[in-house]
């Protein structure tokens, strides 16, 4: 990476590895475990179910996880939690040693990992800010997308190439890659003090969702994402694509996977290199509109080459609305609250992804997979532009440089 961006910052550089490898280790274990559900029963709702178990624990964790990570180590939230998905991952692996032949376990295992979410993702996400220098902030946010994005590239293809081999040979090598991010996370300087100190109350543990209600450019950028990515994301049905559409195997589900990634990557890169200078708040909507028209044709295509195409350029389209959201929230948000507001952010992420794998698993068994995929793209475009006429000051956002954080009143700052 280059000397001049904020990898010259030893914490950052360590949380960027610990982000890229327990990511790389979660995709790859998403490839196998998506397979193998399917391929218990056959059944699309299974793969909705999955997204439920690991969505169920964030409503009622993540808010007092970004109370949490206000008034403890972010530190050591964060490595808690990593810890936690390393259990998982070795539970993972018993079950797919004794033959993997039911669901349930992947229910309660998907649960767990949900509940490590919710702990762990207010505090690491309040951690970047405090690591590199306020000037160095949005390109921090965008190389951490970078470090999202490579694993996302490179874990899903990995992970079908080792299912292939040997289903249990992912989970032990996700093991190995998993506890290197660990080590990682324990090595970090910064985030071992709390951000706020004093006796906590609801009051103060709604503080997120006060400041977020009465912002509206918070409010906008967040519930954008809600509800676009709910109805328009496909990934939890690639595996009846691979198997049932376009007949490619375990090894193509891992390259359908990775085509998103690819175009986030990309797109990543290009942000890190050239950031959005000007009408960022016009460009979000229109990349999450174009995010809904690749769906579409991602729905509508029988090559491999084709869907693999819409799936790369649809995640290039979603990474620039993560960066722009993304570098809105700690701009905008004091860092006496960042836990907090990234809690309810995340029940946000959750609900969208987690929740709209539910959503996509339920259409696929009521209508089939292809209608649900199609439907879900044209509800994007139109939450994107009902969005735009709702939230006139998030459209009217134009450099991200330009933002501050909130003023609080003193009682908001406990």
């Amino acid at each position: 990476m280059p000397g001049t961006s904020a990898f010259r910052h030893r914490d950052f550089a360590f949380f960027w590895v610990a982000l890229l490898t327990s990511s790389f280790a979660s995709q790859m274990a998403t490839v196998a475990i998506g397979w193998q559900v399917y391929d218990v029963r056959g059944n699309p709702l299974d793969l909705g179910l999955v997204g439920l178990a690991e969505f169920l624990p964030l409503p009622l964790l993540a808010l007092p996880a970004g109370q949490l990570a206000d008034r403890v180590s972010r530190r050591a939230i964060y490595a808690f939690a990593v810890s936690m998905e390393i259990s998982v991952l070795l539970c993972l692996l018993v079950v797919t040693a004794k033959g993997a032949d039911e669901v349930w376990p992947f229910f309660a295992l998907a649960f767990a990992s949900g509940v490590a979410g919710a702990i762990g993702a207010p505090a690491g996400r309040a951690l970047t800010p405090s690591l590199v220098p306020q000037e160095l902030l949005v390109p921090a946010l965008a190389q951490r997308s970078i470090a999202f994005q490579l694993a996302l590239v490179t874990g899903p293809a990995t992970g079908g190439i080792l299912f292939a081999i040997r289903p249990e040979l992912v989970y032990i090598v996700a093991v190995g890659i998993a506890l290197s991010a660990l080590a990682c996370v324990l090595a970090l300087r910064s985030g071992r003090e709390p951000a706020v100190v004093g006796a906590a109350g609801l009051e103060e543990v709604l503080a997120g969702v006060r400041l977020i209600r009465r912002t509206r450019v918070l409010l906008g950028a967040i519930s954008l994402d809600l509800f676009a990515v709910l109805l328009g994301g496909a990934v939890a049905l690639l595996p009846i694509f691979a198997k049932d559409i376009l007949d490619v195997g375990p090894t193509g589900l891992g390259l359908l996977r990775t085509a998103p990634a690819v175009g986030s990557f990309a797109a990543a890169l290009f942000l890190a290199r050239r950031p959005l200078r000007r009408r960022a708040g016009r460009t979000l909507f229109l990349v999450v509109a174009a995010f809904g028209v690749c769906m579409v044709v991602f729905g509508l295509s029988r090559e491999m080459w084709l869907s693999m195409l819409a799936l790369a350029l649809g995640g290039a389209f979603d990474l620039v609305s993560v960066v722009l959201r993304s570098t809105i929230l700690p701009l905008v948000t004091p860092n006496e609250l960042r836990g907090r507001v990234n809690a309810v952010e995340m029940v946000f992420i959750s609900a969208s992804n987690e929740l709209g794998a539910f959503e996509s698993g339920v259409a696929a068994a009521l209508v089939g997979a292809v209608p649900a995929v199609l439907f879900g793209g044209v509800a994007t475009i139109a939450i994107a532009v009902l969005w735009w006429r709702l939230f006139p000051a998030l459209a009217q956002v134009d450099r991200l440089d330009e933002l501050r954080p909130v003023e609080l009143p003193s009682a908001a700052r406990g």
